[in-house]
């Protein structure tokens, strides 16, 4: 069977296949210790639950506007009010199948063939294949762990040509956890207003904030920059709702009436009972959000500190998320036990999984060689006996 170019050259999700391996060695009955997925593990909230209960029991259960229910696009508009003292109306919002998907949305209204987007590394793993998938280029443009990861204006402007049609940002960051300065934020924001591009702001992880660590939504920097802003969120990260796929797009009306007749022909709409659920998350006690996030920050106490005691590791401290990124180069083209030399971060993360139990992504698929990326959205338990593992795995 022949198929498509664009499905030919698509490469498999790294996090989602890294997930699957540990699931299959789980599955042969082996303990693994996994740390792949961006996934919070708390269930989801009892009254977002009783929500969809209701939602099902009360015949909500039959297609709606391809772009949303009214009173969903409502709390929405609401929310960004309470949260970013943003002034919003349904026009400006649509709501997908997940943030994955309200992203190839933007890239494949906005994204002619060869049209060029601007990702700052390291990136997560699916922009630069969403971006292809659309017809256009993904264009890297590294920042550094020296850095901060904080990716440079003068970076970003000295990949800018006539094809460059959007940058795309994510703060917090995943896989870093990085925390982009609000005034770096502006000066991104500037240099679209200057060279007349949009800007795509992934905002999942905005409410997974730690001390010390502050954001603002991009599209409330100045008016100039709104013009220019596309926000993506949704109700995965901060509510545990991954399941559900709700997501969402905020941006200019014409750009949102073009996402929904393309949704229309694409899914029709998203599930119904999942946006009612979505409207009890964004409406109803917001407390589960702070109790959620303060136990991640108790993970994230735990898992710097035990990494700082690594040998010759070295991270960018994660302001947000729930994600530590850290550099295991030094390790590379050593002899492990059985004698296998570990050549890349592919190779490292193989090794580490195959001879210690322990399972992480390698920071290849994020655009960032010599690095993995730990997830720290699991239970103290497991990251006790995960981190004794890797440590040990590296000091043998």
């Amino acid at each position: 069977m022949k198929f498509s170019p664009a499905v030919s050259s698509l490469q498999p999700s790294a996090t989602i296949a890294a997930a699957t391996k540990a699931k299959e060695l789980k599955a042969q009955g082996k303990t693994i210790y996994e740390f792949t997925l961006g996934e919070p593990d708390f269930n989801t909230p009892l009254h977002i639950r009783e929500a969809a209960i209701e939602a099902m029991n009360s015949g909500k259960t039959h297609y709606t506007p391809a772009g949303g229910v009214p009173d969903l696009l409502k709390a929405i508009c609401q929310a960004a009010k309470r949260d970013y003292n943003l002034d919003i109306e349904p026009q400006n919002v649509v709501v997908s199948n997940g943030a994955k998907h309200s992203i190839h949305n933007v890239l494949t209204a906005l994204c002619s063939p060869g049209d060029e987007v601007l990702i700052p590394t390291p990136y997560w793993v699916s922009y630069s294949a969403l971006v292809e998938l659309a017809g256009g280029v993904p264009i890297l443009v590294e920042a550094s762990e020296d850095d901060g990861f904080l990716p440079s204006v003068e970076a970003l402007r000295a990949k800018v040509t006539d094809r460059t049609r959007l940058i795309m940002i994510n703060s917090p960051s995943n896989p870093t956890g990085v925390v982009l300065p609000v005034e770096l934020l502006r000066e991104i924001g500037e240099l679209a207003v200057e060279k007349d591009l949009y800007v795509l702001s992934d905002e999942i992880y905005d409410k997974l904030l730690y001390p010390g660590a502050s954001t603002q939504c991009f599209m409330t920097l100045s008016e100039e920059i709104a013009k220019r802003t596309i926000i993506i969120n949704g109700v995965s990260k901060a509510y545990a709702m991954t399941g559900w796929r709700i997501g969402w797009t905020i941006g200019d009306p014409a750009l949102i009436k073009a996402i929904n007749k393309l949704q229309s022909q694409q899914t029709s709409n998203p599930c119904s009972i999942s946006q009612y659920a979505a409207i009890a998350a964004l409406t109803g006690p917001q407390e589960c959000v702070g109790e959620m996030l303060q136990e991640f920050e108790k993970r994230r106490e735990y898992v710097v500190g035990r990494i700082k005691d690594l040998p010759e590791v070295s991270f960018v401290e994660p302001g947000g998320a729930f994600y530590v990124f850290f550099n295991v180069s030094k390790h590379f083209g050593r002899e492990l036990p059985g004698g296998v030399t570990v050549k890349d971060s592919t190779e490292f993360c193989t090794a580490l999984l195959e001879q210690a139990q322990v399972a992480l992504v390698t920071g290849d698929a994020f655009g960032a060689p010599g690095f993995v990326r730990l997830s720290f959205a699991t239970d103290m338990k497991t990251l006790e006996a995960g981190l004794d593992r890797l440590s040990e795995f590296l000091k043998n």
